[in-house]
This record gives C-alpha cells, structure tokens and sequence, in this order.
C-alpha cells in the first residue's frame, strides 16, 4: 500500500461514499460534529482512494460523514489525503479505522473536561463533544479519585459493544430493571446493574462446581 500524506483539495462533487461503508452516526452526534467544523474550520483530513469506476473521481475510505458535513456546510472543496489501495484493502480499511480507537483514561479525561470548562459551560460543551451536558458536569466536579478508580491512576473507561436480537433484548432488559440501581446517570446504573447480574451468576457457578 502506498500511503500519499500531502494533503490536496478536492471538490466535494467529485468524492463518492464507499458502497460497503459500516459506520453509522447518530443525528445528535453528527449535529456535534457540523456544527464543530462550522465554528472552528478544522477537521481531520478525509481518507480517499481514485474511484474504481468513475473517472477522475474519489472514493471516501475514512471520513464520510466530515464530507456530509461539509457539503450541507456548503463548503465546495474537503482537504483529503490519498491512499493507492485496492479494494480487500479499502475494505479492511472501513472495517478498522472507525473501529481502533482507545480507551478514555479517567484523570485525563477528567483533566480534559476542567480545561475545557474554564471558556465554556457545560451546554456549550455537550454541542461539541460526545458527553452529555450532565456527564461533563460530573466529570468536571470531581476533586477526588471515584470510588472504583482510587487504587488506580491510570484507570481507565471501558466500552461494551454487543448486538441483540428483539427476544434477547428483552430478557436483558427484565433482568437490568430487577437490579437497577435508583440513582446516577443512565449508561452508569446500566453498568453497576450488568456488573451485579454478572457477579451473582459467578457467585452460582463458583458455589456449583
């Protein structure tokens, strides 16, 4: 693979949606991220390869949704980089460059959201990053290790991404609602009840052996 890191400018007309293209964003995120591209001008730089089939055209590899963006901007041009990739390439590309990332470590992030809040307030914030308002809020209040945190400071927050069907969903959604706890935010008490459920089903198995 060779891998051009000049950044040239291409019109948006002239760049084209990869047909097997996995990743989809959600209206609220994509709104964040629009209207982050309109108040600061920046963005990193769309992946795009020559278009197998159009002449003098672009497929998009990574960046999709910064092209939608841009163009409902009416930004005419998107600053670009090009890959010379074939096309088990282009696709194992779409597979793993929205999907590799890393974990948020806590006193970072932490550190992050403070710095952040000293010229914006919390409502300001949730218009740009993917945290809520009441998230940042809480991040941004915290003086002291979390509990679960306080022998670790380099913990880290870890993310949990499986598929259900509409039968499992609902099995899983009648035993959350047993053990959900009655305070904190939404993704937390759904993580404390998981966790409970998971340490009870241990404590059977380790009681039945």
């Amino acid at each position: 693979m060779r891998v051009q890191k000049t950044i040239i400018r291409i019109p948006v007309e002239l760049l084209f949606a990869h047909p097997e293209n996995p990743n989809r964003m959600s209206d609220a995120n994509f709104k964040k991220l629009k209207r982050n591209i309109e108040q600061t001008q920046n963005y990193e730089p769309v992946i795009v390869r020559k278009h197998p089939d159009i002449k003098n055209a672009f497929e998009i590899i990574n960046g999709h949704h910064r092209v939608k963006a841009l163009k409902q901007l009416g930004n005419t041009f998107a600053d670009c980089v090009e890959w010379d990739v074939d096309d088990d390439h282009a696709r194992l590309l779409l597979s793993t460059l929205n999907r590799l990332s890393g974990k948020d470590e806590l006193s970072a992030k932490i550190s992050l959201i403070k710095n952040l809040s000293e010229n914006r307030t919390a409502s300001e914030l949730a218009k740009l990053l993917p945290e809520t308002k009441t998230a940042i809020e809480k991040l941004k209040d915290i003086t002291k290790p979390v509990a679960n945190f306080a022998k670790d400071s380099k913990a880290f927050l870890n993310t949990l991404v499986f598929f259900l069907d509409d039968e499992q969903i609902a099995i899983v959604e009648n035993a959350l609602e047993k053990v959900l706890p009655k305070e904190g935010l939404a993704a937390e008490r759904n993580a404390k009840a998981i966790t409970q459920i998971a340490k009870s089903y241990s404590s059977q198995r380790h009681r039945g052996s």
